[in-house]
């Protein structure tokens, strides 16, 4: 196998596969701005991507390409791709019972703590399952790797996977990027104590860890201090453990504004613009793009919405809510729960305030990407309102589309408000009345001053383009 010296290493690739009604296989890129970032970098240089086979289908493509290389059997423009077939029980249980149900929960800090976690003998199976899914990772980048080979791992999937790669491979350079928040030693000693030795000495097996925000840097910094004993220099952000330092930098990720604007400009967006236009009529439009995750908060967005709409009575009649969902995680039984939870909220206003002619909030549970971007560039409000969020690449994106200038109702929970709070209304989002207010003071704002702030939202936004963003990584390894 052709040894790469750039390795990307992340669950989700850059393709995935589906099977037709002829039974035949067909390929799509994926979408978003850190897929397409990635994928500029990787199809530069000498880089394999590795990643793993999340469907059926994936698995019948890798397993039909030589040594899972699916880049020699589908023609991926460019690509070196990678896909692991992790047997299905090994996956589920690292995917869903760890990364998902564990980690996620954990460095978003929504356990709802009076009955979760629970740590029982169930637990340390799937952990150990977790292991060997990172393994696996390891065996593909050993194989993959060229002398000296850069290897940028991606996220808490694979937290473990920097320390196996350092102890095999001492010439590789190895960065860690995650792209959640972290938890603050506070919240983060509630995970066994065995469990988060081996998360923090993981991931010092890198030699640079990336966050997206100086405060999940910190928090971190703060848990190798208290549970490794590690030498923490929190001025210069390196850590020093087991004869090494590891370098801490903070990299936010931007949004790609060129793809978004040139896939904003494709015809199935006009097309869901006009029907959108013909649905609402002339009012003005709060929008929300979000997956139906917990930490996105759109529960208490509803409930704000519906405040502001009891206690301003005169935007009945003149404004509509979009708020566009994508399913996410069905197969966690709290992400089925909080989905139902949100259209049963959505029914609640529209009883209470709908009219012959006014539906005053529009949800709609399903994946339309193009839907998303022509409601981005129709929006007078943008709320994004997380409970906690490691970016909110939504935040950036919405702005950048936006026709007129939108006015952006954000949390000061997401690591995007470290770069947008001056020009955006920033909310506690725990605060429903203060969320309300925000929606009011943005619908009331001056065209003049909405388009101001928004043209400075865009700036900052896009300031680190992903393909620059992984870049910088990569520069960070020397």
């Amino acid at each position: 196998m052709d040894k790469a010296q750039i390795l990307v290493a992340s669950n989700r690739g850059p393709v995935s596969y589906s099977v037709d009604d002829a039974g035949a296989l067909s390929h799509r890129r994926g979408g978003g701005g850190l897929v397409s970032g990635l994928s500029a970098a990787a199809e530069q240089g000498d880089t394999l991507w590795v990643c793993a086979a999340l469907s059926g289908a994936d698995r019948t493509a890798a397993s039909q390409a030589p040594d899972g290389r699916i880049d020699r059997t589908t023609d991926l423009g460019g690509l070196r791709v990678k896909m692991i077939d992790i047997p299905q029980d090994v996956f589920d249980n690292a995917y869903t019972g760890i990364a998902n149900s564990t980690l996620w929960f954990v460095q978003h800090m929504l356990y709802e703590t009076p009955s979760k976690p629970a740590f029982d003998a169930g637990f340390q199976e799937r952990w150990e399952d977790y292991r060997s899914y990172n393994a696996a990772f390891a065996e593909a980048l050993l194989t993959g790797a060229a002398d000296g080979a850069r290897v940028a791992v991606q996220d808490y999937h694979l937290a473990l996977l920097p320390r196996m790669l350092r102890g095999r491979r001492p010439d590789l350079r190895i960065a860690h990027f995650s792209h959640t928040p972290w938890a603050p030693p506070e919240y983060f000693r509630m995970l066994p104590t065995g469990v988060r030795r081996e998360l923090l000495e993981g991931m010092l097996g890198a030699d640079h860890l990336g966050f997206l925000s100086p405060r999940w840097a910190d928090a971190f910094l703060r848990c190798c201090a208290e549970f490794l004993r590690a030498e923490v220099d929190r001025g210069r952000r390196t850590i020093e453990y087991g004869g090494r330092i590891i370098s801490v930098g903070v990299h936010a990720l931007g949004a790609d504004a060129e793809g978004l604007q040139r896939r904003a400009a494709e015809p199935d967006v006009a097309e869901r613009a006009e029907a959108l236009r013909e649905r609402v009529g002339d009012r003005r439009l709060i929008v929300r793009v979000d997956r139906t995750e917990l930490s996105k908060n759109i529960v208490r967005g509803l409930e704000a919405y519906r405040e502001l709409l009891r206690t301003r009575p005169e935007w009945h009649g003149r404004v509509t809510h979009l708020a566009f969902a994508y399913p996410s995680r069905t197969d966690v039984p709290e992400y089925r729960e909080y989905t139902e939870q949100v259209r049963m909220l959505a029914k609640e206003i529209a009883d209470e305030f709908g009219t012959a002619d006014w539906t005053p909030l529009v949800l709609e549970v399903q994946d339309d990407f193009p839907r998303s971007l022509a409601a981005f560039s129709m929006a007078d409000v943008l709320v994004v309102n997380p409970i906690r969020d490691g970016m909110n690449l939504v935040a950036k994106e919405g702005p950048v589309l936006s026709r007129d200038g939108c006015a952006l109702v954000l949390s000061s929970e997401a690591g995007a408000a470290d770069e947008l709070a001056d020009d955006a209304l920033t909310v506690n989002p725990y605060d429903v009345s203060e969320t309300a207010e925000a929606m009011h003071r943005a619908l009331a704002m001056p065209a003049e001053e909405r388009s101001a702030r928004c043209s400075r939202l865009v700036e900052r936004a896009s300031a680190l383009p992903p393909a620059r963003w992984f870049s910088d990584q990569l520069r960070a390894l020397g």
